[in-house]
């Protein structure tokens, strides 16, 4: 049985990876498709931008979070104006799993696009459909493999994200303590090593069972394409 502090931390790791999720989703479908449909001039420099919170070091990317988005941060001052506050708040931490995971979710939904064959696209344009009923109605529903592949890396990084969220958010019980965090912080009670280990496992099984998703999706779609 978990303890009522343990039972916070997943949910609020539940609550704090479903909304970055969610969230990201639209964006990323979008991001992918135009990424997978245009050339443009420095587009290399679009993609290395989207790449860069896979290398940068967290702690650096929870205190650009901080600068930013801060109670002094050029926009956190603005989006305290609207009753907005980010930094030390669950929505923090969301915006951090974003930003982290963003980029492992553009990937898989970008390259399910480049395989979608373009004559179907083509085919429907001829025959009067607007590009937005081709998206929606081909382009979309082919894409949808590579949707829940990008969906299920996004939840499971944002369930994994420490560096940037405890910089960021800080460590507040029921409100920004995340599974992670709750691991870190018990590993600093002399008596919470129990509990730290029981975080440990549920992580692992849930990292397990995400992988097993992604596995499932992945031979499921190959299966698809050699068929067709």
């Amino acid at each position: 049985m978990l303890s009522p502090e343990e039972l916070s931390a997943l949910y609020i790791s539940a609550k704090v990876a479903g909304c970055a999720t969610l969230v990201s989703l639209p964006v990323a479908v979008l991001t992918a498709w135009w990424l997978a449909r245009y050339e443009f001039r420095f587009k290399f420099l679009v993609e290395a931008v989207l790449q860069i919170p896979m290398v940068l070091p967290p702690v650096v990317l929870g205190y650009l979070l901080l600068i930013v988005f801060g109670g002094n941060g050029w926009i956190g001052q603005w989006l305290q104006q609207w009753g907005i506050q980010l930094a030390f708040h669950w929505q923090g931490a969301v915006l951090a799993s974003i930003i982290v995971a963003f980029p492992l979710m553009v990937q898989p939904i970008r390259l399910s696009f480049q395989m979608i064959n373009r004559q179907l696209e083509q085919i429907a344009g001829s025959l009067g459909a607007s590009p937005l009923k081709v998206f929606c109605s081909i382009s979309l529903p082919l894409a949808l493999p590579g949707i829940l592949m990008g969906s299920i890396l996004c939840f499971s990084r944002s369930l994994g994200e420490f560096g940037a969220t405890i910089t960021f958010v800080g460590n507040i019980p029921d409100e920004t303590r995340t599974i992670p965090i709750a691991i870190y912080s018990l590993l600093q009670q002399p008596d919470g090593e129990q509990m730290a280990l029981r975080l440990v496992l549920l992580s692992l099984g849930l990292a397990f069972a995400a992988l097993l998703a992604n596995y499932w999706m992945m031979q499921k779609y190959q299966r698809k394409i050699q068929e067709c």
